[in-house]
C-alpha cells in the first residue's frame, strides 16, 4: 500500500510541479508516457480508449482534409491533442480508482509550500529564473517577476493551484480540516499572491462568491462560514486602504487601473481581443468547422500580426480557450464544447458538492478569459469538477433532512 501511494505521490509531483521542466515549450512528461497511459486503459478497461476520440473528430478532420491545411502542422497538433486525451481518460479512471486524495493534496500543498519559500531568497539572484519568469506586465510596468516555481508560465502555476484551495476551503467549510485554518490560508494564499496571477485570482473569487451566493441561507448559517466571509471581507478592504493611503502606486493599483481604463494589453490580449482573433482567423477556411488544429500558427500567423500592427516572431497563438476553440473547430467545435459541460453539469449534478460546483464555476469562467485548448490543467479540473469521487463535499439536499416519517436519516457529518 505504501509502495503504491508512493507512486501515486511521484506522478502527482511529476504532473504538478515537473511537467515541463527542462523540455522544449509544449511538450510535456505526460505528453512522453502516452503509450504507457494508454496501455495501463486498455488493461483496465479491456476497451479501445481511442474509438469515441476519433468519432467525435472525424467531421471536423473530413472538412478541415477537404478545406486544406498545412499537414505537418496538422499532423504534430492532432497528435498532441490525442495524447492529451489519452492522459484525461488514464486520469478519469485514476479518480474512480479510490485513492486517497485527501493525503495526496496535503502532501502537495506541502511540497509546494516548501519550494515557494525556497524561491523567495532567487527572488534576488541572478539565477531567479529557476523559479520566476521575468516579463512584461502591463504599460509602465516591465521585466516585473512573477513565481512560476517550475512550470514554463506563472498562470498556469497559479491554475494548477486552484485545485488546491477549493480543496481545503471546502475543509474549512465543512469543519474537515486537520491543520489550522491560518495554517492553511498562509500555505495557500502567499504561492498565489506570488504569482501575482489577477485572471485566476479573480476566477477563484468569483467561484468563491458565486457558490456562497447559490447557497447563502445555507453557508450563512455556518458561524464559520460566515467568520471567514466577515474576516476576508475586512482584511480585503483594510489591505486595500493601506495600500491606497501609503503605497497608492503599487503594481496591483497600477495594474488594476490599467485594466479597468482598458489599457492593459494582457487583459485585452485574452478577453475580447482574442474573440476578435478567433471570429477573424475562422473566416480564413469555414466559420462552421475553423481553419484545424496547428493551423493558427501557420495560417492565423498573419492575421495575428496585422492585428497587433507589428511583425513578431513569437506570441503567435490566441490566449483563450474559447476563442482558441472557435478558430480551430469553429462554431461548432464551440457550440459542442459549451453543450458537452452544460450536460455532464447536470448529469452529474454538480451542485451537490462544495468542491466540485467551485472547480465548475472557476474553469467555466477562466475558459473565457484565458488558457488554451491545449491545457492538460484545464482538462483535469473539468474531469476533477464532473467526477463524483469527492464525497466528503457533498451538500446534503434540504428535502433529505428528514425521512419518510419525519425521523432523521443517517446523514454524513458536516
Amino acid at each position: 500500500m505504501k509502495k503504491k501511494a508512493s507512486k501515486l505521490l511521484l506522478l502527482a509531483v511529476v504532473v504538478f510541479f515537473l511537467n515541463s521542466a527542462g523540455l522544449p515549450y509544449g511538450l510535456l512528461y505526460t505528453t512522453l508516457l502516452t503509450p504507457f497511459f494508454y496501455l495501463w486503459i486498455v488493461r483496465r478497461t479491456g476497451k479501445e480508449p481511442l474509438l469515441p476520440f476519433v468519432l467525435i473528430l472525424s467531421p471536423f478532420i473530413i472538412a478541415h482534409f477537404i478545406n486544406g491545411m498545412e499537414i505537418p502542422a496538422y499532423g504534430v497538433s492532432l497528435l498532441n491533442i490525442t495524447c492529451i486525451y489519452i492522459f484525461c481518460r488514464a486520469f478519469y479512471l485514476f479518480l474512480r480508482s479510490g485513492p486517497d486524495l485527501g493525503a495526496l493534496f496535503t502532501r502537495l500543498l506541502f511540497i509546494n509550500f516548501f519550494l515557494c519559500l525556497v524561491a523567495i531568497p532567487f527572488y534576488f539572484t541572478k539565477v531567479s529564473e529557476l523559479f520566476w519568469i521575468e516579463q512584461f506586465l502591463t504599460e509602465g510596468i516591465t521585466n516585473f517577476k512573477r513565481l512560476r516555481m517550475f512550470t514554463y508560465e506563472a498562470s498556469y502555476y497559479s491554475t494548477l493551484m486552484a485545485p488546491l484551495i477549493f480543496f481545503f476551503v471546502a475543509q474549512i467549510i465543512l469543519r474537515r480540516n486537520k491543520l489550522p485554518v491560518s495554517q492553511l490560508l498562509l500555505m495557500l494564499l502567499l504561492p498565489m499572491l506570488m504569482s501575482f496571477s489577477l485572471g485566476v485570482i479573480a476566477a477563484i473569487l468569483f467561484s468563491l462568491g458565486a457558490t456562497y451566493l447559490l447557497y447563502f441561507r445555507r453557508l450563512t448559517r455556518k458561524k464559520r462560514v460566515f467568520e471567514f466571509v466577515v474576516a476576508g471581507t475586512t482584511a480585503l478592504l483594510l489591505g486595500g486602504l493601506l495600500l491606497f493611503v501609503f503605497f497608492p502606486d503599487n503594481t496591483l493599483f497600477v495594474r488594476i487601473q490599467k485594466i479597468l481604463s482598458g489599457h492593459d494589453s494582457s487583459a485585452k490580449g485574452r478577453t475580447f481581443e482574442a474573440f476578435l482573433l478567433a471570429a477573424r482567423i475562422n473566416e480564413l477556411k469555414s466559420p462552421l468547422f475553423g481553419i484545424g488544429f496547428g493551423q493558427v500558427k501557420t495560417l492565423g500567423a498573419e492575421t495575428i500580426r496585422n492585428f497587433y500592427g507589428y511583425d513578431m516572431d513569437y506570441g503567435i497563438q490566441i490566449p483563450n480557450a474559447s476563442a482558441e476553440t472557435i478558430a480551430i473547430l469553429g462554431w461548432l467545435g464551440f457550440g459542442l464544447r459549451l453543450c458537452v459541460e452544460g450536460f455532464l453539469f447536470f448529469r452529474t449534478k454538480v451542485w451537490n458538492n462544495y468542491f466540485r460546483l467551485f472547480l465548475f464555476f472557476f474553469i467555466f469562467l477562466y475558459q473565457f478569459t484565458g488558457s488554451f485548448i491545449t491545457s492538460l490543467t484545464e482538462y483535469m479540473i473539468w474531469i476533477m469538477a464532473f467526477t463524483n469521487v469527492f464525497t466528503q463535499f457533498n451538500i446534503i439536499p434540504r428535502s433529505r433532512i428528514q425521512g419518510p416519517a419525519g425521523q432523521p436519516e443517517n446523514l454524513p457529518v458536516q
